[in-house]
């Protein structure tokens, strides 16, 4: 091979060669200079690369608009009014010297502010025809109570003095404080009406009787 022979092939494989880096490097160049934008939920990365990380995306995520809380607000700081009708059955003990209320369960009509549900205990002494009692017992509704306790004034009288006979009661409950808006709740009801019949005769009985009575009056909650 001589000389210019040489020189030609020499010249061929320069130009072959930089042919070849020359479209390496375009490609690598284009790509470098294009900038794509790359989300992963509310991550925003900005590459210079051909595409995304791993676990990024090219399509912006659509945000949803903020729902707004229909929870229901606690009364705070006011006073309302109540009036209702309880009625529903007492489970009694009684003999010649005691009356033991076990169970009060009943269910409340008119303004009760959803308190609907009633459940009580109570015991009295009697030594009279009408005598004092001490009972207790919530009011419930929609996830909130009311707790109460009757007072000094409350009294029971019995229509007769022996059994079988009606019973009618009345006084003045407090308010105890209870849960949801009433946590912390003060005031004073008034039970009025009240009343339910003794059936048997024989002390040291034990029976259900239906009952009935209206309380009112105002509730403070803080």
């Amino acid at each position: 091979m001589n000389t210019m022979q040489k020189s030609t092939i020499a010249r061929a494989l320069v130009a072959l060669t930089a042919l070849t880096v020359l479209v390496a490097v375009i490609p690598t160049a284009n790509a470098a200079t294009k900038t794509i934008t790359c989300y992963k939920g509310t991550v925003v990365k900005k590459v210079t690369t051909a595409k995304c990380p791993t676990g990024y995306t090219t399509t912006k995520p659509v945000v949803k608009p903020a729902v707004k809380s229909t929870a229901a607000t606690a009364t705070k700081g006011g006073t309302v009014d109540f009036s209702g009708t309880y009625t529903g059955k007492i489970g009694l003990t009684w003999g010649d010297s005691y009356v033991q209320a076990t169970s009060v369960d009943g269910v409340g009509t008119g303004n009760v502010l959803g308190l609907t549900d009633l459940a009580g205990i109570g015991s009295a002494a009697p030594a009279n025809q009408c005598d004092t009692f001490n009972g207790s017992g919530t009011l419930s509704g929609g996830g909130n109570t009311l707790k109460v306790t009757f007072d000094s004034s409350a009294q029971a009288c019995a229509e007769d003095a022996n059994a079988p006979t009606g019973i009618t009661f009345k006084g003045d409950v407090i308010i105890n404080g209870g849960t949801g808006k009433y946590a912390g709740a003060t005031g004073t009801l008034k039970v009025t009406g009240g009343s339910f019949n003794i059936k048997s005769s024989t002390a040291g009985s034990k029976e259900s009787d239906t009952f009935k009575f209206t309380i009112s009056g105002k509730i403070a909650t803080k």
